[in-house]
């Protein structure tokens, strides 16, 4: 199930959602309303990964290219 971002009208909350396939919009978790509108999301890529071609790993010291310290 794909997590989605959403933005209650009722209340303002923004919240994330596990969707299940086919479904378009979850209740919102602070008010029950069902008024929710789906908001868009970007993949982010740090500068880092972009320039080598490769992934930043977060668990790696100083966020260097990982060179197999097992975090993913």
């Amino acid at each position: 199930m794909p997590i989605f971002e959403f933005h209650c009208r009722k209340c303002g909350r923004d919240f994330e959602e596990l969707v299940a396939a086919g479904a378009d919009r979850a209740p919102c978790p602070g008010c029950g309303s069902t008024r929710v509108a789906k908001k868009v999301s970007a993949f982010a890529v740090t500068g880092e990964a972009r320039q080598s071609g490769g992934h930043a790993c977060s668990g790696c010291s100083g966020g260097a290219k990982c060179s197999g310290c097992g975090h993913h």
